[in-house]
């Protein structure tokens, strides 16, 4: 490969810098110019005003409205997420199944849920638990947040799961089994250990997806007291819609890129435990002449 190549693409020439940087110039212009046009409409409406915001210096604004708000969107998600892990992992593998009896079904789920939307899934949950379960009608609606979250999560991340396995070179099953182990230890212990890392990206944008869509059960079918509903009775309160909103989006981008800086703080250290040890030096073959040095010591061929 030649010096003015990459591994992906080509390094572009004068004519190719100039248009980019052109590009780059007029993403910057409109997408000031769409800013522009978005305060100055807020501002001629007076939602910049001081006293639509001065609501969130108060304290009881956050302890009485956010805060519970806020955590309850962490326990749906939080709980979505420590169960539709393992269940995408196992459907993920159980769609890689040698048995047609097991992976024939599993595909089945996985496409079936798949394909409804996650709010649909949380009615049915909370129609289900309503008729047919005597779960307080308190936390019903948390059962039935986190019912639709895992169904359609764990789906989404069992084909992650099947992704990132088949992703792997061929060469590390085939191994794996020359050595003498089951199919269910090579899955567990060399398959998907090193799956987890190819797949870590697009498991946090599942989880970062997990996270919002909990907004979905603030509807009124479902009444789960997440963020954006309990801060609606601010809005009423203080006729301040689009301050109030653009604090919880301020919320939510904080704890989405709080979760990001986790996964690359665990990536990089799934990627530190896979490195050699610290001193260690690599093994080469031995130069052909100490072998033939240790052949006439032994007085034979090794």
């Amino acid at each position: 490969m030649s010096s003015t190549q990459t591994v992906l693409y080509d390094i572009p020439g004068p004519k190719a810098r100039v248009r980019n940087w052109l590009y780059s110039v007029l993403f910057v212009l409109v997408l000031a110019l769409v800013i522009y046009l978005v305060y100055t409409g807020f501002d001629e409406k007076g939602q910049w005003a001081g006293a639509l915001w001065k609501p969130f210096i108060d304290g009881a604004t956050w302890t009485q409205f956010l805060l519970p708000g806020l955590l309850n969107t962490l326990k749906a998600a939080g709980l979505s997420i420590v169960i539709a892990l393992p269940i995408g992992a196992l459907l993920g593998i159980g769609r890689l199944s040698d048995h047609k009896w097991i992976r024939m079904p599993v595909g089945w789920i996985v496409e079936f849920f798949r394909a409804i939307p996650v709010l649909l899934l949380m009615v049915f949950a909370a129609a289900f638990y309503s008729f047919y379960t005597d779960i307080d009608a308190g936390i019903r609606p948390l059962f039935a947040a986190v019912t639709g979250l895992v169904l359609y999560n764990g789906s989404v991340m069992a084909e992650v799961f099947r992704a990132g396995i088949l992703a792997l070179p061929k060469g590390q099953g085939e191994a794996a089994s020359a050595l003498g182990l089951r199919k269910t230890q090579i899955m567990m212990t060399v398959l998907l250990p090193q799956a987890v890392t190819l797949m870590l990206p697009a498991l946090v944008s599942q989880l970062v997806v997990i996270l919002k869509d909990t907004a979905l059960a603030g509807q009124l079918t479902i009444g789960f007291d997440e963020l954006i509903r309990a801060s609606g009775p601010l809005t009423g309160l203080y006729s301040n819609t689009i301050p109030t909103l653009i604090v919880v989006a301020i919320i939510f981008i904080v704890l989405n890129l709080l979760l990001t800086k986790f996964a690359s703080w665990l990536e990089n250290k799934l990627a530190r435990r896979k490195k050699a040890p610290k001193g260690a030096k690599p093994v080469h073959s031995a130069p052909s002449s100490v072998v033939m040095q240790r052949d006439d010591a032994s007085g034979g061929a090794l």
